[in-house]
């Protein structure tokens, strides 16, 4: 049986465990769709080529964490390790342009890493995350963050903290680039080996390590933001502004660079407080290079990615308490002869009412079918006997409290919608 075990780093979501994840979709699609964002679905693999030059050859995703392979037409293939190139060679190939800017979409779906498994991180893994396609404007970078908040406070979170962040553009970066090799060139021969690869190819990445002693180095190197333009001085301003405005808390935290090349100006985190090495519930920033780099025409954008396990995970965390729906509303139950196929058409007739009716495809006798609508939580019960059948009137059994009364067959929808309503 071995063999045929779940992959490590992947999880079976099944029983009391589904309600949290239905928890989270319902929100975040309903939050989504009220800031007028429209859903998009982009295949689960991809031209590997799209993630080298979309995320970066020396970022960590790409080095050490992507699952690639060869296709029996000889195509490198790799599983989506994050969902924004993705999008953005969704937005070129099907010329969203033309539908005029800006463009919202929101995705939500598997994404994959070969990293190590542990609480927070997994190898098939699931975000959620929306992008703006088509707008430089700073209040573009505030209503993401603000509609991730959004998110994060209407499942229930509370004990989190927002990061932000301004990374530069192009031509403030190169200054800050110079700065740091300084800085970074003291220690490096007592940094760690990938430190030492990404000091002369990007040396912002060094802010990023995970390892301890560098992240102590790290801690007093340059502020980026000492380095700004002008332009991103005031775009990061702006954003600050609006978020003031929205009665958004945040700090600035100059090291946060995120583990993508792609991010210009605007970066920030969500961080949540309970979880420890893996804090980071939720991400994202400006990207405004990035779809011309995917061969697209210049297009200002900037999104977000939320790790819905980690999200669960920090709702689990502060207990969270929610409303779960019912799996079953009524079970009717059935013995004798000639009660099936009133039992199956009376199953028919609450179903198409909106009712969650369960009949047993079991052959049980009648204290069977109780001790089965107890145990899968069926708010009640209708029971069809000989009596029933032959007086033409139904028994209804409260689940709850035992009580029982007979109802006329004619009025049994109403009399039962009645009954849910009062539970």
């Amino acid at each position: 049986m071995d063999e045929y075990k779940r992959i490590k780093g992947t999880q079976d979501i099944y029983g009391s465990e589904i309600d949290y994840w239905n928890q989270v979709e319902k929100t975040a699609k309903s939050i989504l769709e009220k800031y007028a964002f429209k859903e998009l679905r982009t295949p689960i693999i991809e031209p590997t080529e799209l993630f080298n030059r979309g995320i970066g050859n020396e970022t960590d995703i790409v080095k050490k964490e992507m699952y690639t392979f060869e296709d029996k037409g000889g195509r490198s293939i790799t599983l989506r390790p994050e969902g924004t190139a993705p999008a953005v060679r969704a937005y070129i190939e099907n010329s969203m342009i033309n539908s005029g800017l800006p463009i919202k979409l929101f995705y939500f779906g598997p994404m994959f890493r070969y990293e190590k498994p542990q609480s927070g991180r997994l190898r098939q893994f699931h975000q959620f995350g929306a992008e703006i396609f088509g707008s430089d404007y700073p209040l573009a970078d505030a209503e993401i963050i603000i509609m991730l908040n959004n998110i994060l406070s209407s499942v229930g979170l509370r004990n989190y903290r927002l990061k932000i962040n301004s990374v530069g553009c192009p031509k403030c970066r190169a200054e800050y680039r110079k700065a740091l090799k300084e800085y970074f060139g003291k220690y490096l021969g007592e940094m760690c080996e990938d430190c030492q690869s990404r000091y002369e190819k990007n040396p912002m990445r060094l802010l990023d390590c995970k390892v301890q002693k560098d992240k102590e180095y790290a801690r007093e190197a340059p502020s980026i933001l000492d380095y700004l333009c002008e332009e991103c001085r005031d775009h990061f301003a702006n954003v600050k502004k609006y978020l003031d405005l929205s009665h958004v808390i945040y700090e600035v935290d100059s090291r946060i660079v995120r583990g993508l090349d792609y991010y210009t100006k605007t970066a920030f985190e969500f961080e949540h407080l309970d979880l420890g090495a893996q804090a980071v519930i939720a991400g994202g920033g400006r990207y405004d290079g990035l779809v011309e780099e995917i061969g697209g025409p210049s297009t200002p954008s900037v999104g977000f990615g939320m790790g819905v396990e980690r999200v669960i995970l920090a709702m689990k965390a502060e207990k969270v308490q929610f409303l779960c729906e019912n799996d079953v509303d009524v079970y009717i139950v059935h013995s004798g002869k000639g009660t099936e196929e009133q039992a199956l058409e009376l199953t028919s007739k609450l179903r198409s009412d909106g009712i969650k009716a369960y009949i047993s495809v079991v052959k049980r006798n009648m204290s069977g079918q109780f001790k089965h609508a107890n145990k899968i939580g069926a708010r009640l019960s209708i029971v069809i006997g000989e009596d029933e059948l032959t007086n033409n009137f139904y028994t209804v059994k409260n689940m709850v409290t035992g009580d029982q009364s007979q109802v006329e067959k004619e009025w049994v929808t109403d009399i039962i919608k009645e009954k849910l309503e009062g539970i």
